[in-house]
Order: C-alpha cells, then structure tokens, then sequence
C-alpha cells in the first residue's frame, strides 16, 4: 500500500457527563461553529427531558442514550447500477456509521418539527424517539423496510 491509513482521531468527552457520544452528537447538531451554543442547547434539552420524564427512574442522559440507540439504523440500501438496471441493495452499517446516521436522523428530525426553540424541538424528538414514536423512528422503520423488500438483491453486494 502507497497511500497511509488515516488515524483515527480520539474524542473529548464532553464537559459535564465527560461522554464522547455526546459530543459527537454535538458535533453533529453545531452549526456555523457554534460548539458552545450547542451544547447549551443540548444540555437545556436534557433538562426539559427530565423535567417532562420525572417519573421515570433513568437519568435524562440515560434516556437520550436509549432514545439514540432506538433510532440507529443497522442496514441500509445502496443503489447498485448493474446491467443498465439500478438496484437498490441492502447492506449492513459500520458501527461508528449508524452512530453517526442516528444523531443525524435524530436532528434533521428535531430541526423539521414544530416548535418555539431548538431546546423545545430537539427535548420533544428525544422523548419521541425513547417512546420508539415520531420522526426519526419513522425513518429507521422505513430504511429497515425497505432493505427487507429488497432482500433479493442482497446478492450484489459489492
């Protein structure tokens, strides 16, 4: 081999929970830079969650951890153009991708839903996703089904 592998850089834990999954999930929610924005909002989101979710005997860290893994995808369809004919073919997901596909799902989710505030949005599809309810569920429903009605394209994996 030529070329070098990448090294894989080590993450920070955050600076309350001191957990690496939640700042990639910060990560992933940070727009135009704005970390310290994010994980404001992040951690007002985990407040609301708790204060809404008190009866339950979790933390609010542990819920947002369920809700992420309820979400997480394990396969997915790619197109695969073979013949002239594009299949779409079902295939397992790397662990750090479904990782990073859930918070992204999770996100698009909570920015697409109404509300005042991204606190109160991104609060609501936590609690939504931990019920294994609203859209970011929907969606990991979708992609399993999808890669279920393509089961008979499996052979073409490349």
């Amino acid at each position: 081999m030529r070329k070098l592998k990448n090294k894989i850089r080590v993450r920070e834990g955050d600076p309350v929970f001191n957990d690496v999954l939640v700042t990639r999930f910060v990560n992933d929610m940070m727009m135009h830079g704005n970390k310290s924005r994010s994980f404001k909002i992040f951690y007002e989101a985990l407040d609301v969650v708790e204060a809404k979710l008190k009866d339950e005997e979790s933390s609010a860290l542990e819920i947002w951890k369920k809700a992420v893994q309820n979400i997480t995808p394990a396969v997915e369809v790619k197109s695969r153009r073979i013949g002239g004919a594009t299949f779409q073919v079902p295939m397992e997901i790397r662990a750090d991708r479904k990782i990073s596909v859930g918070n992204k799902w999770i996100i698009q989710a909570a920015r697409k839903r109404g509300g005042k505030n991204m606190v109160e949005k991104l609060s609501a599809e936590i609690i939504a996703a931990y019920k294994e309810e609203g859209n970011a569920f929907k969606k990991k429903e979708d992609t399993h089904r999808m890669a279920e009605a393509n089961k008979a394209f499996s052979h073409f994996r490349f």
